[in-house]
C-alpha cells in the first residue's frame, strides 16, 4: 500500500498535489491510499493498471477528500482488456495484472466546469464502492469498453453533467446499487451512443436530477435514468430497473425513466424490465419511444403534469400490476400509447383523485393509432373526460375491467370513447358506469358489458 504523503503529497487542500500523486503511481505499489486531508490536484491522474498488478484508489472511509481545480477526470483508470466477459477471452496478463481495480471510500469534489470524477476505459471487473462526487461535470464516465463493472454504496451527488455517464461505450455487466444519485443537472444516469447488456440498477435512491439545483445553468430536457439508443450501432439490452426511488421536480420535457430507440426490429430484442420501483412528479414519468420487449410491473407511478406512462412508436410492451395515481391535484395520472402494436395493459388501477380531471385534460387510458393492444382486468376510477379513450385504432380487446366514475363534476365524467376509423375492436365482460360514446366507424363489437 502506497501512502501518497510518503510521496510527496501534503493533503492541505492548499499544496497542488498533483506531481506527489503522479509519482506514487509510477513509484508505488499500485494501491494508493489517502489518509485523512483534502488533497488538492490540478490535472489528471492517469492510473495505468498495468504492468503494477491489481490497483486500488482508496480513502480513509469518506474522511479523504480530493478536490480537482483543472478540467477532465480526476483519476482515469486504464486497462487493456480488449475481450468480452467470457473467461476465455480474457488474456492471461489481463486477468493476472488488470482484475478488479478498485477505487473506495473517499470523496471526489469538483473545482472547475469541466472537471470529472472518475473515468474508466478498457477496464475488467472495475469495484467502484462508497465513493462521493460532487461539484463536477460527470461524477463517473465509463468510455471506450469496459467489462463487469460494479458501483455500490456511492453518491452521486450535485454534478452539473451526469452522475453516471455512459458515453460510447461498449460495456456488458454493469450493477449499480444501493446508490445515491441525486441533483445532477444532464440526469441521475445516462447512456448515449453506446452498446450496453447487462445492466441493473436496483435499490437505489435517484432523485432530483434536473436543472432547478444550479442556478444559472441553462435548462434542458433531462431524465433521472435516460437511455438513448438511437444513434448507428448504439443498443441497450437486457436491463432490469427495479427496487429504486426515481422521483423529480416536474421540469421542461423531463422524465423520470426515458428510453429511446429506433422503433424498428432489425435489432436485438429490449429485453428490459422495469419494476418494483417507486416512480412520480414529473412531465412523464416514465417515456418509452421505438422500444422492443419492455416489461413494465409493478410499480407506483404518480404525479405527472402530462403523462405517468407515455409509449411511442413501440411493440411487445407488457405493462401489468402498476397502480397509476396522483398525490396533488395540481399533477396528473394518465397513461398514453402511440402508434404502438402487440401490447398488453393487465391488472393495474387508475385513479384521477381530482374532481376536475387532469391538468392535460385527457383520460386515464388514451390509445391512438394503435393496433392489437389487449386491456384486461384493470379497474379505471373517475375519469375526466373518459375511462379509456381510443382512436383510429384496430384489433384493441378490453375486457375484465371496471370502468367507473362517481364525482359530481362540471364536466361529464364517461366510461369509454372510441372514435376515428378503425376494425375488430372489442368490449366485453366489463362494468361500466357512466358516459359511452362509440362512433360507428370504429368497428366495435360491445359484448356483455354490466352498465
Amino acid at each position: 500500500m502506497s501512502d501518497v504523503r510518503q510521496f510527496g503529497a501534503k493533503g492541505d487542500g492548499i499544496t497542488d498535489d498533483t506531481e506527489a500523486l503522479r509519482h506514487a503511481v509510477e513509484s508505488g505499489d499500485g494501491v494508493l491510499f489517502f489518509p485523512t486531508g483534502r488533497y488538492l490536484i490540478s490535472g489528471t491522474v492517469k492510473v495505468p493498471v498495468p504492468p503494477r498488478g491489481p490497483c486500488a484508489i482508496s480513502g480513509e472511509e469518506g474522511a479523504s477528500t480530493v478536490i480537482m481545480s483543472g478540467s477532465g477526470p480526476a483519476f482515469q483508470l486504464i486497462g487493456t482488456h480488449g475481450g468480452t466477459g467470457d473467461p476465455g477471452s480474457v488474456q492471461s496478463g489481463v486477468w493476472q495484472d488488470e482484475r478488479m481495480p478498485t477505487v473506495q471510500n473517499i470523496v471526489l469534489d469538483g473545482e472547475h466546469p469541466g472537471a470529472d470524477g472518475l473515468q474508466l476505459v478498457e477496464t475488467m471487473q472495475a469495484r467502484i464502492e462508497g465513493v462521493m462526487v460532487r461539484r463536477m461535470r460527470h461524477g463517473i464516465h465509463l468510455i471506450k469498453r469496459n467489462r463487469n463493472v460494479i458501483i455500490s454504496n456511492c453518491h452521486l451527488y450535485h454534478n452539473t453533467g451526469s452522475g453516471l455517464y455512459l458515453d460510447r461505450v461498449n460495456l456488458y455487466q454493469i450493477n449499480v446499487s444501493s446508490s445515491h444519485i441525486s441533483y445532477n443537472r444532464l440526469g441521475g444516469i445516462r447512456i448515449e451512443s453506446s452498446e450496453v447488456r447487462n445492466l441493473q440498477i436496483t435499490g437505489n435512491d435517484i432523485e432530483y436530477n434536473n436543472a432547478k439545483s444550479h442556478g444559472e445553468l441553462p435548462s434542458e430536457p433531462t431524465a433521472e435514468i435516460w437511455i438513448d439508443a438511437t444513434e448507428p450501432k448504439a443498443s441497450v439490452n437486457e436491463i432490469t430497473i427495479a427496487s429504486n426511488t426515481i422521483q423529480a421536480t416536474k421540469s421542461p420535457g423531463g422524465a423520470n425513466i426515458r428510453i429511446l430507440e429506433k422503433g424498428d426490429t432489425g435489432r436485438p430484442p429490449g429485453l428490459i424490465a422495469i419494476s418494483g420501483n417507486v416512480i412520480g412528479s414529473q412531465e412523464n414519468n416514465v417515456h418509452l419511444s421505438g422500444v422492443y420487449g419492455v416489461t413494465l410491473s409493478g410499480n407506483t407511478i404518480y404525479s405527472c403534469s402530462r403523462r405517468n406512462l407515455l409509449v411511442e412508436d413501440s411493440s411487445l410492451v407488457t405493462i401489468g400490476s402498476n397502480h397509476f395515481r396522483r398525490h396533488t391535484s395540481a399533477m396528473g395520472t394518465g397513461v398514453r400509447l402511440t402508434d404502438s402494436s402487440d401490447c398488453t395493459i393487465s391488472g393495474c388501477t387508475f385513479r384521477d383523485e381530482s374532481e376536475e380531471g387532469q391538468v392535460s385534460g385527457a383520460s386515464l387510458l388514451e390509445l391512438e393509432g394503435c393496433r392489437r393492444v389487449a386491456v384486461t382486468g384493470c379497474v379505471f376510477a373517475d375519469g375526466v373526460p373518459f375511462g379509456v379513450d381510443a382512436a383510429n385504432c384496430s384489433d384493441i380487446r378490453i375486457t375484465g375491467c371496471i370502468v367507473s366514475g362517481e364525482h359530481n363534476t362540471r364536466r361529464p365524467v364517461g366510461a369509454l370513447r372510441f372514435r376515428g376509423r378503425g376494425k375488430r375492436n372489442g368490449i366485453a365482460s366489463n362494468n361500466l358506469l357512466g358516459n359511452i360514446d362509440i362512433s360507428p366507424e370504429a368497428g366495435v363489437s360491445f359484448n356483455e358489458n354490466i352498465n
